[in-house]
């Protein structure tokens, strides 16, 4: 099988995250795509993410009706921070069968020289790159490295929490399951000032 793999923080999981990976397994050639919640991302401050098991219960409420999706835990039990390369080695150890394929944004991209091992991982597996907003990539550096003409997703995590901050109802932004549980826990709500 070919997995897609789709890091990241899912803070918290929203329409575009799924829009891109509806359209990766459709339209890339990927049996299955697994969302891979990050516990810490090495390149990224960790002050404003969920706990990791609640953004877990995020995305796995978010894709449990669909088999061509998979919620992943798998780096959670290993050694913190996240590197995307002991990620993968551990992933092929367990899975040898399965062919794995990266998916990440243009932002993400113009970092991966910051990237442990990053060599390694353009030399062995194939990464598809797909678009955001005022990111312009150029060259390529390797032949590994496909394009994807997936649509452009506006949509960010970031503004749905402060949205969600300042009082908005943004339930069509979120998978109704994962909506539902960030309304019940009241996530990302600003607390009330004691008087």
């Amino acid at each position: 099988m070919t997995i897609g793999l789709y890091f990241g923080s899912f803070n918290p999981i929203h329409i575009g995250h799924l829009a891109i990976a509806n359209y990766m397994v459709e339209f890339g050639n990927m049996d299955q795509l697994w969302f891979v919640v990050s516990p810490q991302n090495p390149l990224k401050n960790k002050v404003s993410l969920l706990e990791d098991y609640h953004r877990y219960e995020l995305v796995f409420r978010a894709v449990e009706d669909d088999s061509r999706f998979r919620a992943s835990n798998i780096e959670f039990s290993l050694p913190k921070p996240s590197y995307t390369i002991d990620t993968l080695t551990y992933l092929k150890e367990k899975y040898p069968k399965n062919k794995f394929v990266l998916i990440m944004g243009a932002d993400n991209y113009t970092t991966i020289d910051k990237w442990k091992n990053y060599t390694e991982i353009l030399d062995n597996y194939k990464i598809v790159v797909y678009p955001r907003k005022g990111i312009i990539i150029k060259d390529f550096i390797h032949s590994n490295v496909f394009i994807s003409d997936a649509p452009l997703m506006e949509i960010s995590s970031s503004f749905i929490r402060e949205a969600i901050k300042n009082g908005k109802d943004i339930r069509y932004f979120v998978p109704e399951k994962a909506w539902k549980y960030i309304d019940e826990m009241n996530f990302y709500r600003t607390k009330p000032i004691n008087t």
